[in-house]
């Protein structure tokens, strides 16, 4: 049987992440969280045991407090294990990113050798980025330019939010170049995006969590406003 099954086959009440990631808007979107909904929690994903004698895992920001937490599924300790894609799957801010990279194939580049960081923004700034039919689009028909996209919150190296400030700037897999200044408690990236919720450790990468889309692709969420 395989591992995911879909909304007409779950048995038993939807996990609370899954049952908030099925109240999403966009064709393109829902269709895509569907085949992921009744998955079950990351330990009855993976069989993982729990991790509550282990340290906890630090991360940091604004958002944190209204993320998962302790045992519940999601929390950054529960995520230490996980791929980095699987991971993406259970912090539920990132629905949107998260079938971005399902809907380009990418989920196997983000366990490449050497590690990765993942600037990975939150729904609301996809929301505040691209119209639902614009990222409709992204998602079913143009995926390469959302492959691209992608690599513009993508760095080599699994790296702490701290290191990436000490650096004072980055080179994305895209090959842009992002300034990083400080922004108490995390970082400030292109002068444009912050880190709301960073260092997630996962398998071989860390996930910072930013407020803002990077990349040069234009605005489009103004259209959908210009439509009601």
């Amino acid at each position: 049987m395989p591992d995911t099954l879909t909304p007409g086959l779950c048995s038993g009440p939807l996990p609370r992440v899954a049952r908030r990631r099925r109240a999403v808007a966009g064709a393109a979107l829902a269709l895509l969280l569907a085949v992921t909904a009744c998955t079950g929690s990351p330990e009855q994903r993976s069989g993982a045991t729990d991790r509550t004698g282990d340290a906890p895992v630090a991360v940091s920001g604004p958002l944190c407090e209204a993320l998962p937490s302790g045992a519940e599924p999601g929390s950054p300790g529960s995520l230490v294990d996980r791929s980095p894609d699987q991971a993406l799957a259970w912090i539920p801010v990132l629905t949107t990113f998260e079938a971005a990279v399902r809907a380009t194939g990418m989920a196997a580049e983000l366990s490449a050798a050497g590690g990765l960081t993942i600037l990975a923004p939150t729904d609301d700034a996809f929301r505040a980025k691209f119209s639902t039919a614009n990222l409709d689009h992204l998602l079913l028909k143009d995926t390469e330019t959302l492959r691209g996209l992608l690599k513009e919150h993508l760095l080599g190296g699994a790296r702490p939010v701290a290191e990436l400030v000490a650096a004072g700037s980055v080179t994305t897999l895209a090959g842009t170049t992002l300034a990083v200044t400080a922004a108490e408690p995390g970082a400030r990236l292109a002068d444009r995006a912050e880190t709301v919720c960073a260092d997630y450790r996962v398998t071989g990468a860390r996930i910072h969590v930013i407020n803002k889309v990077l990349g040069s692709l234009p605005d489009t969420a103004h259209e959908e406003e210009n439509h009601h």
